[in-house]
This record gives C-alpha cells, sequence and structure tokens, in this order.
C-alpha cells in the first residue's frame, strides 16, 4: 500500500499562492516518489478550481467540507453534487474545527459521508480525542464512539480513509509518540476489521502536527497508511520532505 499524503490547507492561500505550490510540488514529484506515496490537497473551496488546473495528473483535489443537503436555500453552502461537478474527488468530513467550531455531531458527519458516497466522492473522515479526555483515560471510547458513528455502514476501502487526529496535537506542535500512534492506529484497524470485510485496506491517516522532522518514524509506524498534514502542507518543500521521509 502506498502512503497518501494528504494537506489540509484550511483558510490560507491565494490564486498566486494555490498555482505557485502545486507547481513547485509537481516539479518535484518523480517516479521514485510516485512508487511509494499518493498525494492529495485540501485548498479553500474557492481555490478548488485553480488547485485542478495546476494539480496535473499526479496529485488529487478536494474540498473541505460539503452541505447536509443536496441543493436548496442554504446560502454559502456548498453541495457534493457541486462537488463532484468540479471533478474533486474527496471531501475532509468532521475534521476537528468542524466539530469544535461549528459543532458538528458524529450523526452530521455520518450523513455528509452518505452523500459524498452517492456522488462518488471519496470521504476523509476525521476522528480523534481531545486533550481532556486522553489524559481522563478516555481516548479508546471517544475514538471508538466517533468511528463507530460517523462511519455508514456502507463505506469501504475505496470510497473512505480515516484520519486519526489527536486534537491537542494539532496546530501545537506536540506530537503523539510513535507507541501512542501506533497503539490508536491499530486499535482503529482492529474496530474496521469488526464492521468491514475490505478493512486491511483502508488507509489510516496520522493527522497531528507531522513534519518533516517526525514524518520517517510516524509514516514507519504500523497502520499509519500516510498523513493528514496541516502547516507543513503550506510549503512546498516540507511537504514533499514529508513523502520523500516514506519507507
Amino acid at each position: 500500500m502506498k502512503k497518501l499524503i494528504a494537506g489540509n490547507w484550511k483558510m490560507n492561500g491565494s490564486v498566486e499562492m494555490t498555482q505557485g505550490l502545486l507547481a513547485a510540488i509537481n516539479g518535484e514529484i518523480n517516479g521514485d516518489l510516485l512508487d511509494k506515496c499518493e498525494f492529495l490537497v485540501f485548498p479553500p473551496a474557492l481555490y478548488v478550481a485553480d488547485a485542478l488546473k495546476s494539480a496535473g495528473t499526479n496529485i488529487d483535489v478536494g474540498v473541505q467540507d460539503c452541505s447536509l443537503h443536496e441543493s436548496g436555500a442554504y446560502t454559502g453552502e456548498i453541495s457534493v453534487s457541486m462537488i463532484a461537478d468540479m471533478d474533486a474527488s474527496h471531501v475532509l468530513l468532521g475534521h476537528s474545527e468542524r466539530r469544535q467550531y461549528h459543532h458538528e455531531t458524529d450523526e452530521q458527519v455520518c450523513a455528509k459521508a452518505k452523500l459524498a458516497y452517492d456522488n462518488k466522492l471519496v470521504a476523509v473522515i476525521c476522528i480523534g480525542e481531545t486533550k481532556g479526555q486522553r489524559e481522563s483515560g478516555k481516548a479508546f471510547e471517544v475514538v471508538e464512539r466517533q468511528l463507530m458513528a460517523s462511519v455508514p455502514e456502507s463505506a469501504s476501502a475505496a470510497n473512505t480513509v480515516i484520519a486519526y487526529e489527536p486534537v491537542w496535537a494539532i496546530g501545537t506542535g506536540k506530537t503523539a509518540s510513535a507507541t501512542d500512534v501506533a497503539e490508536m492506529h491499530s486499535f482503529i484497524r482492529n474496530k474496521l476489521a469488526e464492521r468491514f470485510s475490505d478493512s486491511k485496506n483502508f488507509y489510516i491517516l496520522y493527522g497531528g502536527s507531522m513534519k518533516p522532522e517526525n514524518a520517517e518514524e510516524l509514516l514507519a509506524t504500523p497502520h499509519v497508511n500516510g498523513g493528514l498534514i496541516g502547516g507543513a502542507s503550506l510549503k512546498a518543500e516540507q511537504f514533499l520532505a514529508i513523502a520523500k521521509a516514506a519507507p
């Protein structure tokens, strides 16, 4: 299984940055990297069209969220059919910032994932515990609840990617230890096996402050099939360094 190197740009960027960043990444993607990695970026929705033009054939482009509704009077929202119409391939769902700031529930994430499947999109579903939940010994309980409630029964390795993002490690510079990551990713894999016959083929990404300095160790950790990268995805040299660190 190749490693999936995914960049979540969050609310950062411009037309110039989108074009320049993707051109720089494309300029360094060669046969060796493509043999071991797949690439995916999630720019802000306004720049998806520019990203698709600049991404070429080696970088997939997704959207950072979608609406619970297919169409209608929902000002400011973006439907899955619109995402598919633009030829984007993935949609990022349940990111901790959506859960925290927009109070998204597991049930809403699950409903969005079903809409994504109906429109032939791959859902990248985020799960993960807060600092308080980990310190109180509830990390595995929280992750299991989110995994069970956010991932539809119709999920498969072909239409779903799981991203484990310990909330306390996002944008803080802190990173879970390789031991912690191995334990959680193994736990997630086992829980997937209880529900899905193709569980061994699901991508499980690590999404907590992955950067060039820790990428080699994290990407070599069992059941870590890639990274959902935040800040380091905004600089071509850092994003590429993470990919090059993949075993």
